[in-house]
């Protein structure tokens, strides 16, 4: 069985000295003091009754009676009934993709909106479909029950995979099912689990498009367009693009594909802004773009190779369910798991393994508690977390190959993504500190004036990044 979805939990955030930016600085040296003259006191003492007079000025006219503060407050719909959000999603987008080349459209939307300042926080693992599920629904992946792209039930042994739409996989409840149960109609264009037909939610032929990666991203944004000219407008919409994950997986991150990747998903951004805006409705929609992990260069010569542990553990290739980045180990009914740990950790550790020192492998009940990710029976009981950059595999191979690759902990700065955030209920030009992206569900729902499931999210999290009512 799951286990019980916590009411409120309290969240645990990553270390500071791993997950933030570090900026080191020559200590201050006090300049070496000299003796005023008379020319340099005269001008203080002028500067000083300027600036008295300036600050006179300053307070008497913001405490006058009729001047009233500059306080920025939501701002009215003038052409919707009521609030639309569209939920925009660039597959791998790490943060600080949008300085890569000029991107207007995007930034139009950060300058006139609201922005993770350092970038958008993954859940653990940093992967594509655990990420986006638990956008949607507010949960970890321990209780929202996707815990990795592909993984295997150890009760039923049935097999997940990322084209599998069975509601069994596919626990809580996502917007679109939470729209849909308070009356209003939801429009999902391509999103993990949109497909599922679960509780209230049908997957409705004409607001439910099938997945297919060949569909042009301007045939998408166009069809969310169509959705303005009907009578019936959906107030909640996903919109998903592949890149730049796909080309990141390819070249890396810093390869000129993915400048071109990234420019042209703000063209696809410029595409939607112009539509809205020909439809007279851009300043009513709160268009909230988000990515679902970052991306950080691997090469072969990162390589970890669980066989050079045989003088330790002989690991057998059907105790692993997946090897990289996140390395996840299920062995054999009556294998002591303790043992298989310790054993890995020793020889790891032994200067005798190549890269060794890069791998750390744990108990799931011994994981970081900050990376929620032990509270689920479909999660394996041994779990190995490389650092940045390596790769694990079972065997020594010929391939040398350079790439990309996601998945790593949550806490490194290359897993960040972007949330930028334009409408009525955000301000304008406003940075707010990072983020986990269990958020956004109460988020949205909190926009949509709707009640929300229980999920990880904090309740009180909308009104530290919403404009109030006037």
């Amino acid at each position: 069985m799951e286990s019980t979805l916590p009411t409120q939990p309290e969240l645990d955030h990553p270390n500071p000295t791993t997950s933030l930016l570090s900026f080191d600085s020559d200590p201050y040296h006090p300049p070496t003091r000299s003796k005023p003259t008379k020319l340099t006191l005269i001008a203080i003492l002028l500067t000083s009754s300027l600036l008295t007079f300036a600050v006179g000025l300053i307070l008497g006219f913001a405490f006058h009676p009729g001047h009233k503060p500059d306080t920025e407050y939501r701002r009215p719909l003038t052409k919707l009934k009521n609030p639309v959000v569209i939920l925009v999603s660039s597959d791998g987008f790490r943060f600080g993709y949008q300085f890569k080349a000029p991107t207007p459209n995007i930034h139009r939307l950060i300058n006139n909106g609201t922005e993770a300042e350092l970038g958008l926080i993954p859940v653990f693992p940093t992967l594509t479909f655990p990420n986006h599920y638990s956008i949607v629904t507010g949960l970890y992946p321990c209780y929202h029950g996707i815990i990795n792209n592909y993984f295997t039930d150890p009760v039923s042994n049935d097999k997940f995979s990322m084209a599998n739409h069975d509601p069994k996989w596919w626990l809580g409840e996502p917007l679109w099912e939470t729209v849909v149960n308070h009356g209003e109609t939801a429009a999902t264009y391509f999103w993990p689990g949109s497909e599922v037909k679960k509780g209230s939610w049908t997957c409705p032929q004409k607001y439910c498009q099938n997945y297919n990666g060949s569909v042009p991203f301007e045939e998408r944004v166009d069809t969310v367009l169509s959705y303005f000219d009907g009578n019936d407008i959906p107030v909640f919409m996903t919109l998903y693009f592949e890149d730049p994950d796909h080309q990141g997986h390819q070249v890396g991150p810093d390869d000129p594909e993915i400048t071109d990747a990234v420019v042209r998903i703000d063209r696809m951004i410029g595409r939607l802004i112009e539509g809205l805006e020909k439809r007279g409705v851009f300043e009513d929609v709160t268009v909230i773009m988000v990515g679902d992990h970052g991306m950080v260069g691997t090469c072969d010569k990162k390589l970890i190779f669980l066989d050079d542990l045989s003088p330790w553990v002989n690991i057998s290739d059907n105790w692993v369910q997946s090897s990289t980045p996140l390395l996840a180990i299920r062995p054999t009914e009556g294998v002591s798991l303790k043992d298989v740990v310790t054993k890995m950790n020793e020889g790891l550790k032994s200067g005798k393994v190549e890269n060794g020192d890069k791998l750390t492998v744990y108990l799931k009940e011994d994981l970081p508690s900050r990376l929620h990710y032990a509270d689920s029976y479909r999660i394996p009981p041994i779990i190995g977390i490389p650092e940045e950059g390596y790769k694990i595999e079972m065997k020594r191979s010929e391939n040398k190959e350079c790439g990309g690759a996601h998945g790593y902990d949550n806490a490194f700065f290359s897993m960040r993504t972007i949330f930028i955030a334009h409408g009525p209920q955000f301000a304008r030009g406003r940075k707010v500190p990072s983020f986990e992206n269990v958020q956004i569900y109460n988020l949205i729902t909190s926009i949509l004036d709707i009640k929300g499931a229980p999920n990880n999210g904090s309740l009180t999290f909308p009104q530290s990044i919403l404009l109030p009512e006037p």
